[in-house]
């Protein structure tokens, strides 16, 4: 069997690496022109870290992220709405780990060099189409500059990891239209800054409609370390404002981003300070699509964002691509026919994502902060009175044991 990729991205990098693992020849194609370490940070959670220490790659990790030790909700004021340990503190066999998008990527990109070969990913080659018969599935490539010829390979099984706007999802629900939009801009930036608390923790204040987000992204050096924050604000009514372009290389000034970050208080930080202090600032819109009736059509299927972008809450999206990729490749391994492996792996991770998917949407875990804001919105002098302790643990807890990575001791009471 043989496997074509289209997508170099986390989800289809570590399918890459999963399918080399079993014996299973691959050949990546991504449509830009190199690899670069875009974005800023994400979390990614223990269940899909388990799968990457698995590949070997839990020393790389620890190199350029960290170990994450604490998440604490607050409301927009600053105050403590719940508490929780993550990762090996919370009971774990793996850590959690807070780290750039873009080093995270080159991880996974450079063991997948180091191990199917310089020539294992095609840069430069957009997925534009293709066909199949009952013994395969011939793709073409063009040439995502130019637009020229490109190329056209022919493999087993075509796995389309490109993204929210997939060429292959495109291909099977072409008047599926742009991604849903509620209203809601993102603005993202990293800073060099003083380590805050223990250096290993992070903090989300305030709901859906308005959410300030910060974690270290990298370890610290000389007292000092990679600063992520995250502003989600609801600006616009989607039914009359289109979205702004939904990807990394959009920039805005601080003008427009700092009022509203100021709305938001964190205890022990200078939210206004680390602002400033950004170099570069990223915009794009919180979008998702909904939850599709399928993935798989003969040997082609999607993975990752193209098969279920999801609004970035609870840290589950390169999480459940890499889940998705640990699937998918066992499926392949073990199946006798490559229609079998396409159809077992839909049908075990389709509806787990389509949930995580649905319930991001109403805020997942992040939603106990909604609930409190609403009931209590000038503040509250002790936030049991507000919403009961096991109430606010049904919210948090259920998230985790729906996304697949509870444990135990996950959830400790806030202090």
């Amino acid at each position: 069997m043989t496997v074509l990729i289209a997508g170099a991205g986390i989800g289809g990098l570590t399918t890459a690496l999963m399918l080399h693992a079993r014996g299973i020849p691959v050949q990546i194609y991504e449509a830009a022109r190199e690899v670069r370490e875009v974005g800023v940070g994400i979390n990614v959670l223990p269940h899909a870290i388990k799968e990457l220490a698995n590949l070997g790659l839990l020393e790389a990790l620890d190199k350029v992220g960290v170990r994450t030790r604490k998440l604490s909700y607050l409301t927009k004021q600053g105050q403590e709405v719940w508490t929780e340990l993550r990762g090996m503190h919370a009971g774990h066999d793996v850590p959690q780990f807070s780290i750039h998008r873009g080093r995270l990527q080159k991880v996974i990109y450079d063991a997948v060099i180091d191990r199917l070969g310089p020539d294992a990913i095609r840069t430069g080659r957009r997925l534009s189409g293709f066909i199949q018969d009952e013994s395969g599935v011939t793709a073409h490539f063009t040439d995502s500059v130019l637009g020229d010829a490109g190329e056209t390979h022919r493999a087993e099984v075509l796995i389309c990891a490109d993204g929210i706007h997939s060429a292959g999802r495109r291909h099977f629900y072409p008047n599926e239209g742009a991604p849903s939009w509620q209203g809601v801009v993102m603005w993202r930036g990293a800073a060099e800054w003083p380590v805050w608390e223990d250096g290993e923790s992070m903090a989300i204040g305030g709901g859906l409609g308005g959410k300030f987000v910060l974690y270290p992204i990298a370890p610290a050096v000389k007292g000092k370390q990679l600063m992520n924050w995250v502003v989600n604000v609801r600006i616009k009514d989607p039914a009359v404002s289109t979205p702004p372009p939904d990807n990394w290389s959009r920039q805005v000034s601080l003008a427009d981003v700092l009022p509203h970050a100021l709305r938001f208080h964190v205890p022990g930080m200078d939210i206004g300070g680390l602002v400033r202090k950004t170099p570069t600032i990223f915009e794009y819109p919180m979008a998702d699509r909904d939850p599709l009736p399928r993935w798989t059509f003969g040997r082609v299927t999607l993975l990752g964002d193209a098969a279920h972008p999801m609004y970035p809450v609870g840290s589950n999206g390169a999480s459940q691509a890499i889940l998705d990729a640990r699937c998918l490749a066992d499926a392949l391994a073990r199946a006798e026919h490559p229609r079998a492996a396409l159809w077992q792996y839909e049908k075990d991770r389709l509806p787990k994502t389509a949930e995580v998917v649905r319930t991001n949407r109403i805020g997942g875990p992040e939603r106990v902060i909604d609930e409190v804001e609403k009931l209590a919105p000038a503040g509250f002098k002790t936030v049991d009175h507000v919403l009961s302790y096991e109430d606010r643990k049904a919210i948090v807890g259920g998230y985790a044991q729906m996304a697949g990575y509870s444990r135990v001791k996950l959830i400790q009471r806030a202090s």
